[in-house]
């Protein structure tokens, strides 16, 4: 038996010290080095040789030229849920899905394992399987039921060993896919801390993905996140999951986004769009159409831009409002977009547009609920706040996207055509955009307005006055 070490590990990232400090140095976090205790070997080292260092067993080793054909998946039926793990769940994988408490993580992941247990003409495996350590099973139970699922074929358990869980799932066939909810409240009897440390989430985690290679299983792991919006412990569960997923949405929408940051075996940023309901979550396969649904056209400070979420495009509405401030310091307030690249585009609109902000309160938003992350949304912010301060409201039909410099200059985006086609599916006629994007603009009844600069910008809404 490994003799037993004493370490002093940080929550916030899991750097290990050889003592306490008040400090973690390689995270800046004061206040989070606790002193755990392990196993000399760590969880998965092996047990170590009498007489020292011993030789291992030798591995194969393959060209990399050889053929293998492309992993099976297991499809759901979800169509949002399967888009957005890129085509359904891989045989074998790890998976991490985060988002805040009360988001729906556990609803949506419920909906999934229900939707693949049910699907006619599944491959033949083992069950779908749901181990919960937060609930118990008469509340899952509850939550089924009221979603419509209480019939649904798929297994419940109610433990936080992970010894017993393995154990379980190893002792008969194994599962098609298994959901941990949640990993942070997972704990191995090998390591003395609590659940939910970071060294007991590492432990945890390394053990399932294990379990998910070994045997060919799905297995997704749900995961808390911080108030930064972060998956709570360690940052190396990221590194292991082949995997990770955001669940988002704000408490005040119905609109929930599903987002893969990291994703081994399909596109990563892609994004599916959900809708809350009495029966739980609702696929929105066209989130164009739903974000654009209550708009306004005839109100100043409004802008559609025509984005890109993965491989999805997206038409949402941006609002700006400018107001004369009350304050010695004007307020800056962003929903749904990066407040340092809005400071960026009103310092631009000063300097180089001669635009007189400095005494404004600034207020965006992205309407619907959708955070923007890509920087082809300048020049749609640029033109709504432009609109907010002289009051002319923008073309109705007009999308509008486009990168802008700190030269004042306007550069093209990638993948235009596409954004392009979905402003025309959806009955818009006008576009404005740079001006070396029209040379790959797709033929269409779209009329285009080629910007090279702000200044260009400024110069065409002026002409609509």
């Amino acid at each position: 038996m490994a003799k037993a070490s004493r370490n002093f590990v940080c929550q916030s990232c899991g750097a290990a010290y050889p003592r306490w400090s008040g400090r973690c140095e390689a995270c800046g976090e004061w206040n989070t080095i606790v002193e755990e205790a392990g196993a000399t070997g760590g969880i998965g080292a092996g047990p170590a040789k009498a007489g020292g260092r011993s030789k291992g067993r030798r591995i194969e080793l393959v060209e990399m030229s050889g053929e293998t054909a492309d992993p099976p998946r297991h499809i759901t039926g979800m169509a949002e849920f399967d888009r957005v793990t890129g085509g359904g769940l891989v045989p074998g994988s790890a998976v991490l899905i985060g988002g805040d408490p009360g988001i729906g993580k556990s609803t949506l992941l419920l909906q999934a394992m229900a939707a693949l247990a049910a699907r006619p003409g599944e491959a033949s495996g083992g069950a779908v399987v749901y181990i919960s350590g937060e609930e118990a099973i008469a509340q899952v139970r509850m939550r089924a039921r009221r979603l419509g699922l209480g019939e649904a074929p798929v297994q419940l358990g109610a433990e936080t060993n992970l010894k017993d869980i393995l154990g379980t799932l190893e002792s008969g066939t194994p599962p098609r896919a298994v959901v941990i909810d949640s990993i942070q409240t997972m704990w191995t009897e090998a390591l003395d801390s609590a659940p939910g440390t970071v060294t007991q989430v590492r432990a945890s985690a390394q053990e399932l993905v294990r379990f998910a290679k070994r045997h060919g299983t799905a297995v997704i792991l749900v995961g808390h996140v911080t108030k930064e919006g972060q998956i709570a412990g360690p940052r190396v569960v990221e590194h292991m999951v082949d995997a990770v997923i955001y669940f988002e949405g704000e408490r005040g929408h119905q609109f929930r986004i599903l987002r893969a940051v990291k994703n081994r075996f399909g596109p990563a940023n892609e994004i599916g769009v959900f809708e809350m309901g009495e029966k739980g979550l609702a696929e929105v396969p066209n989130p164009s159409a739903l974000f654009l649904g209550e708009r306004d056209g005839e109100t100043s400070g409004s802008a559609v831009f025509a984005g890109i979420e993965g491989t999805r495009p997206v038409l949402v509405e941006i609002q700006a409002l400018v107001a004369k401030s009350a304050l010695g310091t004007p307020r800056r307030a962003v929903v749904g977009w990066d407040g340092g690249r809005l400071s960026m585009v009103l310092a631009v609109l000063e300097a180089r547009c001669g635009l007189t902000l400095a005494g404004q309160d600034v207020y965006l938003n992205v309407a619907g609920g959708l955070r923007i992350n890509e920087p082809a949304a300048d020049l749609a912010v640029a033109a709504a706040l432009i609109s907010s301060v002289t009051g002319q409201p923008l073309p109705s039909d007009c999308v509008i996207f486009g990168e802008i410099s700190l030269s004042g200059a306007v550069r093209p985006v990638s993948q235009m055509e596409a954004r392009l086609k979905e402003a025309e599916k959806l009955g818009f006629s006008k576009a404005i955009l740079p001006a070396m994007a029209a040379r790959s603009r797709p033929s269409g009844g779209l009329a285009f307005t080629e910007i090279s600069d702000l200044q260009g910008l400024i110069a065409h809404l002026a002409t609509r006055s």
